[in-house]
């Protein structure tokens, strides 16, 4: 028998795949095997984080807006009691590589990277448990 996934699992797991994606992709940037911008890796990242924060809403039965900014989101975790364990003003900034960072430079340092990397896995582990599979 197949097994369905549940709107929330769809996002969750390609949460994963995204900060996977960006840690490869950033594996590449350091060794110079590739013509990358961090751009592209902060979109991963950036792409995690909206499906994680949309994976919790949608598990809690939560409708959302259709958007990229993590302020309304966090609105709604928060007005739900939902705890969440994240360094939200460390989110906050991701938001901007939704759409800018796809058409523009925006010239994050290579060092905040590796920070990122360390609070959306942190962040994909505390979905995870407030997911409950």
């Amino acid at each position: 028998m197949v097994k369905y996934l549940r709107q929330y699992e769809i996002l969750y797991n390609k949460a994963k795949t995204d900060l996977l994606a960006a840690q490869i992709l950033l594996d590449q940037f350091g060794k110079s095997e590739t013509d990358l911008d961090l751009e592209i890796i902060y979109f991963h990242l950036q792409q995690c984080a909206e499906k994680l924060l949309k994976a919790l809403l949608s598990k809690n039965e939560i409708d959302y807006p259709k958007t990229h900014d993590f302020e309304p989101l966090l609105k709604l975790i928060n007005e739900n009691n939902i705890d969440l364990i994240t360094n939200r003003d460390l989110l906050m900034k991701l938001s901007y590589y939704a759409v800018e960072g796809r058409y523009a430079v925006i010239n994050d340092d290579l060092d905040k990277t590796n920070e990122y990397i360390l609070e959306l896995t942190s962040l994909l582990n505390n979905v995870k448990l407030l997911l409950q599979f």
